[in-house]
């Protein structure tokens, strides 16, 4: 394959930014768009932050724990990294709800909860927030499909479950996105003008702050005022100049016209990219994302062929990203000109995977980001990466305690 058709250039990937900008105004608009814009009904903490929460974080595969203490500025997480389990079993046929929760109860009896806490429930599946601080499952992705739980509150029932569990007693629960989690843990610098939270891990999203007087489409009765997190659920975005190849990887996920930017971008479609690319050569079906960068790692032990195309889907993937968010960028701006200094918060095992012979993942997005910020005319913004280590149970902990 000499012919690179995962090239991008620069003209198209500003087309790319431009029409994700017009869809995210959509999205802030409308109800059930193609980038969906869902508002987050908690105003987060930024200064003066105090108290325990109980963090919970539900991944793609992996289930975390914690406790979290804010205490005179300081924060501790027990434990450092969270009592963390593997839960792939979620994908099984026939797993249900309450198999879902035993599973999240099972960090009772390894971790000393507090006597009384709230829990701050990172969830990373498209759900729509509700005012009291819970939120309702819009659908599954990354291969989950538990369908009794669609439509219906994601906290409650799960604190619920685990106060029968438990001697400990859980106070309340707030249910937040991943990526707006990512978002609220940026805020501990105040030296920025927006915050951006990002995550290209398994999946792939896009979170940021709105103003309520710029969505129009939200509940009048609510008398919602001021800075909106927004979750934008932008893995679902149908990029310009995609190719056959990802119209295969599409039709073959189950999933046909749903999460297109995902597939083209994240972890769990990367290797399905390149598979699809090359399937008469024998590769794993298991082949993801961590293949792909180790194929590229030790090109000595490959054919040129599969070096050549892995390093072209894995920079692709950076370039759309990095479009992504110029294209957020302009919405930001063009609300409040006054934006120059963007705090992004990066998460996810992609965004911070490193290869040899080719830039790093990160630097490549800081790159083609720097420069279709360009071609839109705002070369004044400048937006920092941050990697803040435990960015979802510090951000889920911060919502909780709001």
């Amino acid at each position: 394959m000499k012919e690179n058709i995962f090239k991008l250039s620069t003209d198209q990937l500003k087309e790319i930014a431009l029409d994700l900008q017009q869809k995210v105004e959509n999205g802030l608009n409308n109800p059930n768009t193609e980038i969906q814009c869902i508002p987050t009904y908690i105003k987060p903490k930024t200064l003066g932050v105090e108290g325990q929460a109980t963090v919970l974080d539900l991944g793609g595969t992996n289930y975390r724990a914690s406790v979290v203490s804010f205490k005179d500025g300081e924060t501790d997480i027990y434990p450092p990294d969270g009592w963390s389990k593997d839960l792939s079993v979620m994908k099984t046929k026939g797993f249900s709800a309450n198999d879902l929760f035993a599973e999240q109860a099972s960090f009772l009896k390894d971790l000393k909860m507090p006597e009384k806490s709230p829990i701050g429930y990172c969830f990373s599946y498209p759900a729509e927030c509700l005012p009291d601080g819970d939120a309702k499952l819009l659908r599954w992705t990354k291969g989950v499909d538990i369908p009794e739980m669609i439509d219906q509150p994601i906290g409650k029932p799960l604190k619920e479950f685990l106060n029968t569990q438990s001697e400990a007693e859980f106070t309340a629960v707030k249910v937040i996105n991943d990526t707006v989690a990512s978002l609220f843990a940026g805020l501990s610098d105040s030296s920025y003008d927006a915050y951006i939270g990002l995550i290209v891990g398994t999946g792939t999203n896009m979170a940021t702050f709105i103003h309520s007087d710029n969505i129009g489409k939200l509940d009048k009765e609510l008398n919602w005022q001021g800075l909106t997190p927004i979750n934008l659920e932008s893995g679902n975005y149908r990029p310009l100049h995609l190719t056959a190849i990802d119209d295969q990887v599409d039709i073959a996920s189950g999933t046909q016209n749903a999460q297109r930017f995902e597939k083209a971008v994240s972890g769990m479609y990367l290797g399905k990219i390149f598979t699809t690319l090359f399937p008469l050569d024998g590769f794993d079906e298991k082949f993801d994302a961590k293949s792909l960068t180790d194929l590229i790692n030790k090109p000595e032990k490959q054919k040129k062929k599969h070096v050549r195309a892995a390093r072209r889907i894995y920079k692709r993937s950076a370039k759309l990203v990095a479009a992504s968010l110029a294209g957020l960028v302009a919405v930001m701006v063009s609300h409040n000109p006054e934006i120059k200094k963007v705090c992004l918060t990066a998460e996810g095992s992609l965004f911070w995977s490193k290869v040899k012979s080719c830039k790093a993942y990160n630097k490549q997005v800081s790159k083609y980001l720097k420069i279709v910020l360009a071609e839109l005319g705002h070369e004044d913004v400048k937006v920092k990466i941050n990697e803040i280590h435990n960015a979802n149970l510090i951000g889920s902990a911060v919502a909780a305690l709001s």
